[in-house]
């Protein structure tokens, strides 16, 4: 009896999906690319790159209800002139927790910053410029946890996803400072 039920327990995660593959790569074990996103700005300087909130429903009283389901993520955009990976000692991540990765590259320019964010199941990735001085920047990594609708379920995988920003001038010789913070939508 109990192998019925173990039996049965493995046929409803299928049906429901619950299986996946490694990042950057699709089902049948071909590789995704990994460059195409949409970019958002914003005025200011800072920016994050990964998708924007999917437009809600329409709620009863012709509002717009919030969004249920996160949007789809995407990986960030090529870096204009092809990235330069940011010297290690120039990085300050150590406010990270060790989920995420301490590197970052910029675009030929130097103002485009890309670093890299989490992102999986009900949570997306974004990245924000929260301060900009002559020595140092400083960007946070933000995930954003959507409640599924009606008080459903989500997987539990997360994977890297490279977000940019754009800082108001070139890098340069400037400290890189990391921090993370979670919201929910």
């Amino acid at each position: 009896m109990r192998n019925v039920k173990v039996a049965v327990a493995l046929a409803l995660l299928a049906l429901a999906g619950c299986t996946s593959s490694p990042s950057g790569t699709s089902p049948d074990g071909a590789t995704a690319p990994s460059s195409a996103s949409t970019t958002l700005s914003s005025p200011g300087g800072t920016g994050t790159t990964g998708t924007e909130p999917a437009g809600g429903t329409e709620a009863p009283g012709g509002t717009e209800a919030p969004p249920t389901a996160p949007p789809p993520q995407a990986s960030a955009e090529a870096l204009p002139g092809g990235p330069t990976e940011v010297p290690a000692a120039q990085i300050d991540g150590g406010t990270l927790p060790d989920t995420y990765k301490r590197q970052v590259w910029t675009s030929q320019d130097g103002r485009t910053v890309q670093v890299v964010g989490l992102a999986g199941g009900c949570k997306t990735a974004s990245a924000e410029v929260t301060a900009q001085s002559g020595d140092q920047v400083l960007i946070t990594l933000v995930t954003t946890y959507y409640p599924p609708p009606g008080g459903g379920l989500c997987t539990q995988e997360l994977r890297d996803v490279p977000v940019n920003v754009t800082l108001e001038a070139p890098l340069g010789s400037r400290r890189v400072v990391l921090e993370a913070r979670e919201d929910t939508a």
